[in-house]
């Protein structure tokens, strides 16, 4: 007869622990995003982050060294955010075109309505940092996630499309309408999505 593995004391404490260190960092975290918006990232001090963060300053070297680490830390956050939940827009859908359909409804509202435009505004030379990060990085991530979508394409269209240069201009599309804003919000990314699909409509046709 088997019986239950019975988690010991040092397991129990190991992740209550760990636990805590994430509540607190992201309470870093989410103070050092509040006071770049308000201040922009040039005057956040570390005493302003833990004040509101409600955190000691010996707890907050605990987890950053300095505020140069703190706003590296936070650029990752932003971005490994702006990841996830791509993933999590996209993931639930198989169908291919229900698939796109999500990413773009995703992109779309990232650029009207995220945090992004905002932090632009209050820190544009930090907040440009991270774009040029998160461009690359997405290019990878947007491929992986739309790899149905594109296979699904090639059938239609009898060719291999360039993937590299759609998820390319899907994320451009999205960082110029972050700093430049269409004129009519309506518009947004869906731009590139009726010229994408009509590419794919018209070379099934032509078949």
């Amino acid at each position: 007869m088997r019986t239950a593995t019975v988690p010991s004391a040092s397991h129990s404490s190991n992740d209550k622990r760990n636990r805590r260190a994430e509540t607190t960092v992201a309470a870093i975290l989410a103070a050092t995003e509040a006071i770049v918006l308000r201040a922009g990232s040039d005057r956040i001090s570390v005493l302003d982050v833990c004040e509101l963060a409600q955190v000691s300053r010996g707890t907050f070297y605990r987890y950053f060294a300095s505020q140069d680490e703190l706003l590296d830390a936070f650029a990752r956050h932003k971005r490994s955010s702006f990841q996830q939940a791509m993933a999590d827009a996209v993931v639930p859908f198989t169908d291919p075109d229900e698939r796109f359909q999500a990413l773009v409804r995703y992109l779309d509202n990232y650029a009207a309505h995220g945090q992004a435009r905002l932090l632009l505004r209050a820190a544009p030379e930090y907040t440009l940092r991270l774009f040029g990060r998160l461009f690359h990085e997405s290019l990878a991530r947007i491929d992986e996630l739309m790899r149905t979508v594109f296979d699904s394409w090639d059938r239609r269209l009898g060719i291999r499309i360039d993937r590299d240069l759609v998820c390319e201009m899907l994320i451009r599309c999205v960082l110029s309408e972050l700093v430049v804003p269409n004129r009519r919000p309506e518009d947004g990314v869906q731009r590139i999505v009726r010229f994408l699909y009509s590419f794919v409509a018209c070379g099934t046709s032509e078949r």
